[in-house]
């Protein structure tokens, strides 16, 4: 296949929205795909739609012994591993008040813990091999407050810091941080507060397709090897936010 980016890529998340698009976006580019996801069936028919040069593994990524394998899979089948895409994440929003504990933990366990698994899986391959590529998926959350989103935010600050602290720490490792603002994708399906739930229906009305993000994604791994695009903020002409 011809194109512009002959890497083996792991996504996570890949099942839908972001990675999906994603993973559509860098297979015209070229590149070798790994999907992960917990929706295995989704991964199934999305790799065999893109072709033999992607592959798939169900991954949950709050379990750091599943992505150990998710990455050691990916090698197995490609040789190497050169780029992941920390896409997966969950945003249930509520208001503080609310008191909904075990969504902030899902949300820390997945918008945090999730991330960190991922770079701990590839990490030790990249510093031996003297090369390779995280790019970690925030939101304009990362960069504002606002209410109900409050620990949706923290966990997108988090990501914000640790990518930079992943580039400090390693001049040949490339670290991107790609913050979407509203983007039309089943992210937020799982908010439980009817008020925010309406609420989002109503941001979503201005909202970025997946492709944009696919693209900016798609422009950070192009870039030649020494030229870090360490940030990108892709925001619909007409957010509020």
């Amino acid at each position: 296949m011809a194109g512009s980016i002959d890497k083996v890529i792991l996504i996570t998340g890949a099942s839908s929205g972001i990675g999906e698009a994603t993973a559509r976006e860098l297979a015209k580019a070229g590149g070798q795909l790994y999907l992960g996801a917990r929706r295995g069936e989704r991964l199934k028919a999305l790799a065999e739609e893109l072709g033999e040069r992607v592959g798939w593994r169900e991954l949950d990524v709050t379990d750091a012994t599943d992505f150990d394998a998710f990455v050691a899979a990916a090698e197995a089948r490609f040789g190497r591993v050169d780029v992941l895409v920390n896409n997966a994440g969950v945003m249930p929003l509520s208001p503080l008040a609310a008191l909904k504990r075990d969504e902030w933990k899902r949300m820390v366990d997945v918008n945090i813990h999730g991330v960190l698994n991922g770079i701990a899986a590839v990490l030790p391959r990249f510093v031996a091999q003297h090369s390779g590529h995280v790019v970690n998926v925030a939101s304009v959350a990362a960069h504002m407050m606002m209410p109900t989103a409050a620990v949706y935010c923290a966990t997108k600050h988090a990501v914000r810091a640790i990518t930079e602290g992943l580039r400090q720490e390693h001049d040949e490792i490339r670290s991107t941080l790609i913050s979407p603002g509203v983007v039309a994708t089943e992210l937020g399906h799982d908010i439980t507060d009817p008020a925010v739930a309406t609420a989002l229906t109503g941001w979503r009305k201005k909202a970025l397709t997946p492709d944009a993000i696919a693209r900016a994604i798609r422009y950070a791994l192009e870039q030649p090897e020494g030229v870090d695009i360490n940030e990108v903020i892709v925001r619909p002409t007409a957010a509020d936010m």
